[in-house]
């Protein structure tokens, strides 16, 4: 029997019926039915500073628990501000509903009072969207975006809602099917295909897994690990799929690709065989295509059958979900382990003896002073407060690649950073959200002077909710990255990057009602770091780095990623 509701209280029970629990957003004269509904409290609504910030703060929570994150605005400005947050997780495949108002039907296309087309708007920035154009329409409407946004290749999914929509009554019907005849996916993987890349596996004799942030969406990190385990190979992790492989485990290489270590390149560029899970050869992990990986053969697999073939040709392309595939695989690798594992055992120990060789002759080791505190320093101090084990929740610029290069990863999704499309100001909301999602875990945000100056705003949020996140600001005065480059391909002809004015961290998180400290001193980095981990609540710590220090190794520009510059030029001889 159906029940006559309002649109917004139809609204909230579908968003019951979808297990949410939360969700993050910012209230506009459009959407005050649907937050007059809220505030029965079946649903928990945190208050953000900003709507982009409740677009960030949904991607921590769906990032480090793999649930869909729900974000909310009003229409007009609400809703455009959304556009960098429903971009980054389009970028990232993390699955997001967004609910934005808009004005009422009637007046849709006439320049009302905060009108946006936010449907065309959103169309090339989400995986899908809905204009929902009556309140009968809703429930098929949420049910759908729900699905959308976690099936297949996650992403974000745009629900707007006109006024009258949220104000009209109709009778509510819950919904549990799905029509969507355009929408399909294969999850399997062709079997075929799949006993032929275990063949391809055991008969290559320098194999690297290569594998990303697909291993983390679909929860395949533990068949990752048998894959590599059983078949013997070196892996390399993208920055997406940081976690993916245990950091301690001694078949991970490191990151590859731009900023990745020497050894993981110099796998990539001499294997004779890829096996890339969930990944999409990203520029920033290739460099120079036409001399990536020239002697390999490649076995991809992906959910999206639009990224296989897109960037690099697959010798033997598996469309499906990695996980299921990986089952799979590691049953096909098992049968022929029996006929193959001894005859390669010689060359694969030569191929990882290789591999320590490079990691021993350029390791990724960060630098200490006794006079000031490097930023690599800092960074690892994180890694040794968090063990392996804890959040970090990264903003982008030269502390998020240091992160990725020196801070551990044992477990998948422990690792939140803003990867394709390097938003700034992404690590102080994304913390929120993951802080919300894991009450009990402790959670970094490790954020530039730059980044931590656009999400300001978010100490308020932390504030009012008693949020015990630690937030470590690696404050060098500069926006770093822009900075390096710069120095090292313009002549150092720094220009608009020195950051002279930041506020005091004592005087700043006091006025949020939280402590926080500034540190310069490298003696003093060990306690202070102990200090702001052991307080029960919030902690700001800025940390003064040494300014000009650049983040190596780097491929340059238009380079092969196996040209890598290792360290700082040298001053010419005299």
């Amino acid at each position: 029997m159906s029940n006559l509701m309002s649109g917004a209280g139809i609204l909230v029970e579908c968003l019951l019926r979808e297990n949410v629990e939360c969700m993050f957003g910012y209230p506009g004269g459009v959407t005050l039915p649907f937050y007059d509904v809220l505030r029965d409290g079946k649903i928990k609504h945190y208050l953000v500073r900003h709507e982009q910030n409740a677009c960030f703060a949904a991607e921590g929570y769906a990032r480090s628990t793999g649930k869909v994150g729900v974000c909310c605005a009003t229409s007009g400005p609400g809703a455009t501000n959304l556009v960098t947050g429903l971009v980054d997780a389009l970028m990232d495949s993390i699955p997001v509903v967004a609910l934005t108002g808009q004005v009422s039907t009637r007046l849709i296309g006439s320049d009302a009072f905060q009108e946006a087309d936010t449907f065309g708007i959103t169309r090339s920035c989400t995986k899908h969207n809905f204009l929902v154009k009556t309140a009968n329409d809703l429930p098929q409407a949420i049910h759908e975006a729900f699905y959308i946004a976690a099936s297949g290749r996650p992403g974000p999914v745009l629900v707007d809602v006109p006024k009258d929509v949220f104000i009209g009554n109709t009778h509510y019907a819950p919904v549990s099917t799905i029509h969507l005849p355009g929408y399909k996916f294969s999850a399997e993987g062709h079997l075929g295909q799949i006993r032929r890349a275990a063949q391809m596996i055991w008969e290559a004799q320098r194999p690297v897994v290569y594998a990303g942030g697909g291993i983390i969406a679909a929860n395949a990190s533990g068949p990752l690990r048998e894959l590599v385990e059983a078949v013997g190979s070196p892996t390399v992790c993208t920055l997406m799929g940081l976690g993916g492989l245990p950091s301690s485990h001694p078949d991970f290489i490191s990151m590859p690709g731009m900023h990745g270590g020497y050894a993981a390149n110099m796998a990539l560029t001499h294997t004779d065989l890829i096996i890339a899970l969930g990944v999409r050869f990203d520029d920033r992990v290739t460099g120079r295509l036409d001399a990536f990986a020239p002697h390999a053969r490649v076995i991809h697999v992906d959910i999206d059958p639009v990224e296989i073939g897109k960037i690099r040709a697959a010798d033997l392309p598996i469309v499906g979900d990695v996980g299921r595939v990986l089952e799979k695989l590691n049953q096909a690798a098992a049968e022929l382990a029996p006929f193959q594992k001894e005859r390669q055992a010689p060359s694969r120990r030569a191929w990882k003896e290789q591999i320590a060789a490079w990691k021993a002759e350029h390791p990724l080791v960060p630098p200490v002073s006794e006079d000031r505190i490097l930023p690599q320093h800092l960074v690892a101090e994180v890694d040794r407060a968090s063990g392996g084990q804890s959040i970090v929740c990264s903003d982008v610029g030269q502390h998020q690649m240091w992160a990725a290069q020196f801070i551990r990863f044992e477990r998948p999704r422990l690792w939140i950073n803003s990867g394709g499309l390097g938003s700034m100001g992404f690590g102080i909301p994304s913390a929120v959200g993951a802080q919300i999602a894991n009450p009990g875990k402790r959670v970094f945000a490790l954020v530039g002077d730059g980044g931590f100056q656009m999400s300001i705003p978010e100490l308020s949020t932390i504030a009012s909710n008693g949020l015990p996140i630690k937030i470590v600001v690696v404050n060098n005065g500069y926006l770093g990255m822009v900075r390096q480059w710069q120095e090292l391909f313009y002549n150092n002809r720094l220009s608009s990057v020195t950051l002279d004015a930041f506020p005091d961290a004592a005087m700043l998180a006091a006025a949020y009602g939280f402590p926080g400290r500034t540190v310069e001193d490298p003696k003093e980095l060990r306690g202070a770091m102990g200090e702001a981990v052991n307080h029960p609540g919030p902690y700001l710590l800025n940390v003064k780095v040494s300014a000009f220090e650049s983040v190596y190794p780097i491929v340059p520009a238009g380079g092969a990623i196996h040209e890598m510059v290792l360290g700082p030029p040298r001053p010419a001889a005299v």
